[in-house]
């Protein structure tokens, strides 16, 4: 059986060095077109394909992807808006550094563990995810660079994303301006995303960050308006989806509620979905959101996810601070 010819062999045949053919695949401005005219014919007469991308990754350390760990299924990452464009962001980020995007699970702890551990990748950015994942520790202990999307803070990983709590105390206080009796339509509390309702629930008891940050600023903007925390519900869903929205909102209604702050856009269409008229708050400022008329937080995951993928991969040397805003329109009437 041949041996698969080499660069070496491709030079001897060219009649040029072995560094002339390396740059000419791969640094092809270092060479003048006749040369790269003669190792193409020499490397066509030779059956020789190109580099070994293997080996030059085994030299060079560097394997040019970044890899993506969702604490979702991978479904999520084309079915959420606000997911497809934080990963929009992380391409163009790729597509600037000529880098492959990989796409990891986060969502069963034994398989999922090994195969970020092994993966063949030069960083990882990693979807928010709750304080006690294994996988930050399995991640950051690759030695690679990691930044997580909204949370948690872990050593040795920075992190994206603007202050959820700040944000969530600002719609918050919009939200309940009118309200008599309001409530709070949340993302899950902690990994096994229990569908239930709580009175005033202490945020802290939340393991997602995200969720225990928007709980800490929504308490904070019920009790300047003067109500007691102990006495809002508060909804948890299992994902982030119109549905659920949709038949939390209905439990809620029946409850006699009168505005409802939602963790997501998504969810606060759901609330529309089955009273139009309701007073209520989203985040992420989506398209639908506005299509809607929905008063909402406004932050851009696109640039949050290009801002994590750039530092990861090394074309940025801080992550910035991430901005946003409120978006008032008619659902706060």
């Amino acid at each position: 059986m041949n041996s698969r010819p080499t660069m070496a062999d491709v030079a001897a045949a060219a009649g040029v060095s072995t560094m002339s053919v390396s740059y000419t695949y791969n640094r092809p401005s270092r060479v003048s077109a006749a040369t790269r005219t003669r190792v193409h014919a020499a490397a066509a007469q030779l059956g020789f394909t190109g580099p070994h991308r293997a080996a030059q990754s085994l030299r060079s350390g560097k394997t040019n992807n970044l890899g993506v760990v969702l604490t979702e299924k991978l479904t999520y990452s084309f079915e959420n808006p606000q997911a497809r464009a934080f990963l929009s962001g992380i391409a163009e980020a790729c597509l600037d550094t000529d880098s492959g995007l990989v796409l990891l699970p986060n969502s069963r702890i034994g398989a999922d563990l090994n195969r970020v551990r092994d993966a063949q990748v030069d960083g990882f950015v990693l979807w928010t995810t709750v304080v006690d994942d294994p996988m930050l520790e399995v991640a950051v202990g690759t030695g690679k660079p990691v930044c997580i999307q909204g949370g948690p803070s872990y050593p040795g990983a920075r992190l994206v994303g603007i202050n959820d709590e700040e944000a969530a105390y600002a719609i918050g206080t919009v939200g309940v301006k009118q309200s008599k009796r309001p409530a709070v339509l949340s993302f899950p509390r902690d990994r096994e995303r229990v569908v239930e309702r709580v009175l005033g629930p202490d945020p802290d008891d939340a393991t997602f960050p995200v969720t225990a940050d928007r709980l800490t600023g929504y308490r904070r903007a019920m009790a300047d308006a003067g109500f007691e925390w102990s006495d809002v519900p508060v909804s948890f869903v299992a994902t982030n989806s119109r549905a659920e929205g949709r038949v939390a909102a209905t439990q809620l209604i029946e409850t006699g509620v009168d505005a409802i702050l939602c963790t997501s856009d998504d969810l606060a269409l759901g609330v529309l979905d089955v009273a139009p008229a309701m007073t209520v708050t989203g985040w992420d400022d989506s398209d639908e959101a506005r299509d809607a008329g929905l008063t909402t937080v406004a932050q851009s995951l696109f640039d949050q996810g290009r801002d994590a993928a750039r530092w990861v991969l090394g074309t940025l040397d801080e992550v910035p601070a991430a901005d946003w805003s409120l978006k008032l329109r008619s659902s706060t009437h």
